[in-house]
This record gives C-alpha cells, sequence and structure tokens, in this order.
C-alpha cells in the first residue's frame, strides 16, 4: 500500500535504477509528489494510479529498508551536531508545514526567498537543507551531519588493483605496497599461531620478520657458510603496518596469554571476573579490603582559614587476614576510582617516608606494609572498568567484587570507620552534630583543621590500631595460642608471614604509582604544560623545545599522569609503562606548592567567582577614571582658550620648542629642588651681603627672574 514516506523503486528505460520517495498524497485527485532520494532533483508529480499499477505488474517495487533510517539517542548527539540540526531546522519549519503548496515552484520560490532575507542566508542554502529533509523521511534529524558516514568503522574494503588506505610516503622509490588479500591473511594467521602463540613469546615485530623470511622469499644467497633467503622487494611485501592492524582485528586474548604465559597464568590472573566473591583470607596479602567513608567532620582550607571546605572522604585499606590497616587516602572528592587509587597505592608505599611527609616519625617495625595482595575486594563501582585493567594486567590482581547494597560482606573494614570516628570525635572540632533547637550555633562554623591536620590524626589513629588495638572478636588459630600471639594487627601479621603460605607481592613504588595514578590530558602551550590551571616544565619539553614548536606552530595534548594529593609534579609515562620524564611546577607558581588537586580546584573557583564580582566595580572604576581625565583635559582647553593670545606666530611657537624646554626645565627645577629646614621667606629677615645686590635679591625670587627672563626673551624674539 503505498503511504507517505513510502519508497519506490523501478528501473528508467535507460536500465538507470530509481529510487523515490512519497512526500505527500491526494487520492481523491489521484496525484501526489514523490523525489527522487539519490539526486539533486526537487518534488515532482506523479499520477497514483500509474504507480499502483507499476506495483501490481512488478516493474515498480516497494523498497523495506529505508537507507536513511536511524534510530537515534538525543544523549548521544554531539553539541555540535545538534547545533547545526537545530539552525537548519529553524529555517526550514514553517516553509514544510505548507503542504502541497511548498511542492510548487513558484509558491515556493517566494517561501524560499522571504527566509533568506529572514536568515541572511543563500538560496541555495536553503534548498539543500529542503531537499534533506523530504530524501531522508521528512524528520527533524534528517538534517543531522553525516558524519557517521565518514571512516567505515569495522568494514572490511575490498581488495582491487587500486592500493587501499594511505599512500606510502616515498611510494615512488620504494613502491605503493600491496592490499591484503585471503591469501595474504591465510599467512598472517599462520605465522602468528607458529611463532607468537608460543611460550617463547617472541615479539609481534620478530613475528612479522620471520614470516616474511618464511613466506615471501623469492631466491636465496650464501654467505660463508649459511643460506640466506633474498625476500621480495620493498614495495611487494604487506607493512608492518598491515600485519599488526589484522593482528589486532583477529586477536585472540585467551589463546594468546594461554600459549605465550600458560592456562593457568591466564585462570589465575587474566580472565575474566565475573560476579562477586568473598574469599577466604590464608594469610597477610591473600584479601585486601578497600572502602570510603565520609568523615564526621568540616575541615578548614590551607590557603585561607576563613575557608570552609566541607567533609573529607576517607579510604581505607585493610588486610583480611590479620585486621592491618595496610593503605590510606583522605581527600575531598567523592568516592570515585582517583581515590581507591590513591590508597592501593599507598598500600604499596614505603610507610616511613609516608608519615614523615605529615611531620610524624615511626620506625619500620610499626607499620611495616609496602605490599600489593593477591586479590581485592571492594564495593561495586570504584574497580569496575577499564580503570582497574592495570591492576589486573599488569599485576596479576584479582578484582572481587560485592553485590549492591551488600556491605555486611565488608564488615571489617565497616567496623574499623566506626571504631575510628567514635575514637576521635570527641576531640575534633567542626564535627557533625545533630541540631537540638533552633538557634544553635551552627557545628560547621567550629572547623578548625585542615585537610593535613586531619590526615595527621588519621595517621595516628592507624598506628594505634595497627600496634595496640585488641580485636576482642578475632578467632586466633591453635598455633597462634600456643604461641602466645594477642589478638593485635601488627602481632597478626607477622605471625601470617611466618607461618602461612606468602601471598604479598613485592614491585617497586614508583612502577606501582605510576599504573595507578589518574590519567589526564595536558595542553603544551608557549608558557608550559597545562593542567588544571598550573604550569609545569620537565628535562624533556625543555631539550625537544616544546614550549618554542608551541608558540610557533601551535598548542598539543599529552597525556600525563599526576597524584591528586600532589600536584607539585606531573608524569610522562614511556610507552612501556616503566619509565617517565617527571614534570615540575614552574617557579612563578609556587602558591601550588604541597597542595592537593581539591584545594587547588577550589582556589581557582574562588578567584573565579571574585572576579565576577569585582567586574561592576571595574567597569565603575573605569567610567570614573575617564571622566576625571575628560575633566581635566576640559579644564585645560579653557585655560588655554583664556590665556594664549595671537601676538605669536605659529611658525614662531613651534620654532620656540626648544629654547621653552629649557626655560621650563629651569623653572621645573627651581620648584622640585630640596630644601633641607625650609623658612617662610616672608616672615624672615635676611641680611643682603651687599647694598648693590641686596635689593634686586631680595625685590625678586629665583622663580620671579626666571620667568621675568623668559617673558624679556620672548619679546626680544618678537621684535
Amino acid at each position: 500500500m503505498l503511504v507517505v514516506n513510502s519508497l519506490i523503486s523501478f528501473n528508467t528505460l535507460e536500465n538507470e535504477k530509481v529510487v523515490e520517495r512519497v512526500l505527500w498524497l491526494n487520492k481523491a485527485h489521484d496525484y501526489g509528489y514523490f523525489i527522487n532520494i539519490y539526486n539533486t532533483s526537487l518534488p515532482y508529480e506523479r499520477n497514483i494510479t500509474e504507480v499502483e499499477e507499476g506495483l501490481n505488474k512488478g516493474s515498480i517495487v516497494l523498497v523495506e529498508k529505508d537507507p536513511f533510517s536511524r534510530l537515534i539517542n538525543e544523549n548521544d548527539i554531539p553539541e555540535k551536531h545538534l547545533s547545526l540540526r537545530d539552525s537548519a531546522w529553524e529555517i526550514i519549519k514553517d516553509i514544510v508545514k505548507l503542504e502541497p503548496f511548498v511542492y510548487h515552484s513558484a509558491e515556493r520560490r517566494k517561501l524560499i526567498q522571504k527566509k533568506c532575507e529572514a536568515h541572511n542566508i543563500h538560496e541555495s542554502t536553503v534548498i539543500r537543507y529542503l531537499k534533506k529533509y523530504w530524501q531522508r523521511g521528512k524528520t527533524k534529524n534528517a538534517l543531522l551531519p553525516d558524519y557517521f558516514l565518514c571512516g567505515g568503522k569495522g568494514k572490511e574494503k575490498k581488495a582491487s588493483e587500486v592500493k587501499r588506505g594511505r599512500p606510502r610516503k616515498h611510494g615512488q622509490v620504494t613502491g605503493e605496497g600491496i592490499n591484503i588479500d585471503e591469501n595474504i591473511k591465510k599467512t598472517f594467521r599462520s605465522a602468528i599461531n607458529k611463532h607468537y602463540y608460543s611460550s617463547a613469546e617472541k615479539s609481534l615485530t620478530l613475528t612479522y620478520e620471520l614470516m616474511l623470511k618464511e613466506y615471501f622469499s623469492i631466491d636465496s644467497k650464501v654467505k660463508g657458510k649459511v643460506e640466506i633467503p633474498v625476500i621480495k622487494s620493498y614495495g611487494d611485501l604487506p607493512s608492518l603496518n598491515q600485519f599488526r592492524y589484522w593482528f589486532e582485528k583477529e586477536r585472540d586474548i585467551k589463546k594468546e596469554i594461554s600459549q605465550r604465559k600458560g592456562r593457568k597464568n591466564y585462570d589465575q590472573n587474566h580472565r575474566a571476573i565475573i560476579g562477586e566473591s568473598t574469599t577466604e583470607a590464608l594469610g597477610p596479602g591473600a584479601v585486601y579490603q578497600i572502602d570510603a567513608t565520609v568523615g564526621d567532620l568540616y575541615l578548614l582550607s590551607r590557603f585561607n582559614r576563613d575557608w570552609i571546605i566541607g567533609r573529607p572522604i576517607i579510604y581505607s585499606v585493610m588486610d583480611v587476614y590479620s585486621r592491618m590497616i595496610v593503605g590510606l587516602y583522605i581527600g575531598l572528592e567523592g568516592p570515585s576510582w582517583a581515590g581507591a587509587m590513591m590508597a592501593l597505592a599507598n598500600a604499596a608505599s614505603d610507610k616511613v617516608s609516608f608519615c614523615r611527609d605529615f611531620g610524624i616519625e615511626i620506625e619500620k617495625h610499626e607499620w611495616p606494609v609496602a605490599h600489593l595482595p593477591e586479590s581485592i575486594l571492594a564495593d561495586r563501582g570504584e574497580l569496575e572498568g577499564s580503570k582497574v585493567e592495570p591492576l589486573i594486567n599488569n599485576f596479576g590482581i584479582k578484582v572481587l567484587n560485592t553485590p549492591s547494597y551488600r556491605a555486611d560482606l565488608k564488615g571489617i573494614i565497616e567496623q574499623h570507620f566506626r571504631v575510628t570516628n567514635t575514637r576521635t570525635k570527641a576531640f575534633l572540632p567542626g564535627v557533625v552534630k545533630p541540631v537540638k533547637e533552633r538557634g544553635d550555633r551552627d557545628y560547621r562554623l567550629e572547623a578548625q583543621l585542615d585537610i593535613y591536620q586531619f590526615t595527621q590524626v588519621i595517621i595516628k589513629c592507624v598506628l594505634y590500631h595497627n600496634n595496640q588495638h585488641y580485636l576482642t572478636n578475632y578467632q586466633r588459630e591453635e598455633m597462634m595460642v600456643e604461641d602466645g600471639i594477642e589478638s593485635i594487627p601488627i602481632q597478626l601479621w607477622e605471625w601470617g608471614i611466618n607461618n602461612k603460605s606468602g601471598k604479598l607481592r613485592h614491585v617497586s613504588e614508583d612502577i606501582v604509582k605510576l599504573n595507578l595514578m589518574p590519567t589526564g590530558k595536558a595542553t603544551v602551550t608557549a608558557k608550559g604544560i597545562a593542567f588544571k590551571g598550573m604550569l609545569y616544565g620537565s628535562k624533556q619539553s625543555l631539550k625537544e623545545r616544546w614550549f618554542e614548536k608551541a608558540r610557533n606552530r601551535g598548542t598539543w595534548k599529552i597525556e600525563i599522569s599526576y597524584d591528586p594529593r600532589n600536584m607539585d609534579y606531573l608524569y610522562l609515562r614511556d610507552e612501556d609503562g616503566l619509565g617517565f620524564d617527571k614534570c615540575f611546577l614552574l617557579e612563578h607558581q609556587q602558591r601550588y606548592k604541597g597542595k592537593v588537586v581539591e584545594e587547588i580546584n577550589y582556589l581557582l573557583e574562588y578567584e573565579k567567582q571574585t572576579a565576577k564580582q569585582h567586574k561592576e566595580k571595574a567597569i565603575q572604576s573605569k567610567v570614573d577614571l575617564n571622566t576625571e581625565i575628560e575633566e581635566i583635559v576640559k579644564q585645560a582647553k579653557m585655560e588655554t582658550s583664556q590665556k594664549q593670545t595671537d601676538v605669536i606666530s605659529k611658525r614662531s611657537r613651534i620654532g620656540s620648542i626648544r629654547e621653552n624646554r629649557s626655560v621650563e626645565k629651569m623653572i621645573q627645577r627651581e620648584e622640585e629642588a630640596f630644601e633641607l629646614n625650609k623658612v617662610n621667606i616672608e616672615n624672615s629677615k635676611v641680611v643682603p651681603f651687599n647694598g648693590s645686590d641686596s635689593n634686586e635679591f631680595m625685590g625678586d625670587t629665583g622663580i620671579d627672574l626666571l620667568k621675568r627672563k623668559q617673558k624679556e626673551a620672548l619679546n626680544k624674539k618678537d621684535e
């Protein structure tokens, strides 16, 4: 059945296939308007009966699949595309409603011209929007850009005589290369199965080189006593990039890890972890539990003690077997991967230096933990998704997540939070209190500690918990009782290390931190490496003259790693993830030194807010300044018009500039000269040096003499 928006297809007399869309039908008068969806023609009229006869005969067929049909989630459309769509729709929305008049060429032209005048655009632009709207189904989203068609993502291109892909840079010299057909892909698979998927763990580049030797040789030569294959010319070989592309496209991760590292290694460290578990802890490091809570107090800023910055977030990592607190992080941002990462990195860090950073000196035996565990148990959220992959892939740690709303499965760390809160709440100002009566003082105004000081408090609590706190509900093993081990975390930890299977993993502290740090995009500018409003420099950036290049060629983005607790440094990771270039905060950015990222963000936001508040005052001040300048100029013009005479010619005035400047300089010097113990000359008696000169000296001051000399010089010049 023929309806509006139906697509019909037929062949013309020239055997050209045409697909038309039904735009409007008037079955009472047996006509309708159609448009070819693939050419540039505008709508045209057709007889409905003729089309239906063609459908009955089979010369015309209904097209079931609309090539322009797209189901789009509005939230998935980029802002730029929405803007382009909406601006186009604003231009044509009133025109397309006027059916069938808009399909009459004369009427349509009038409507288009009005829109051109109203929006100051060319007639061809409106026509282009109309065609797009009609050809693609008469919907607003038909006006979206066609960027989704670009690139052919996921589609395999058919091989032909023409080389696919980007031409080689020096193709005229080395050859343009070859297309990858099915036979070459079979060769790729054979080489990968033979050399790459093996316990020898050969690199992909070496696999490629061995493949060329075995499958792309055309002759051989003898060098010494060794027969060496001679491979084809460079232009007749698949490139390493082509080999790598098809390897990644058909890569089998399970097969790769199982055959290169062993099936057991895959099952332990690389298989997908689905669901949740609370595995039994068989010794220290078997399972770490990690969780976060909001501190029950308000903190002040270290920038300004008048600023209240809210409640802190406390991340703790606890060893299940011994109940030792092995990692700690305190920040301001809500529970997130960044906070969990900082706590895990702290678990693998040396605690002596960590405590020293907060002004607390300890011995190594008081907090002897700088290890990663075999597995980590966490809430769903922070340790899910791609961010946790470095833990699994680089360090072989199992990540276990509890089900939603099951905090009881991490009871030991939840209990620790409750105990710590009870232990500290009575001593800390600014703690959260229930408001008992109307008019009670707001507890937020009682805040006294900053984040540095609060971290000191929590470190002290952790040291007490690890070394003195007795675990009343801990079920000791028989051997523990025999050995006289008390239920104190440090004793349980040390006994477990000496008597249980080793589960702890020691990894370089820097490597752990580098792989767990949050990453971000920094911008290389002429002023430095810009990140979160701060500027950095590094040896690599200076050696390679990044900042000169940015000034002359434009800025560019780089990926960096950073520690939110210490924004003094950024890190540019090496490709292998085992090295880095350290970026330092530039000297004129020292106000940010030693501050956490939350404090810096708070400061920058405060400065933006302050700038906005003072904008109105600044405008008024500029108006005041301009008015005062205009008033001074007005006064000068009035005095000049009153006192300036026409006796001296213009040429004479200009010619006397140098002499006038000299006289004016003498007068100015007399007025500005220093005089100590100054005496009013009118009220003092001066004894003349001699009679002849005294009257002249007393009659005129130095200024009067200069003025008189100036006047005489001008009069003499006019004569």
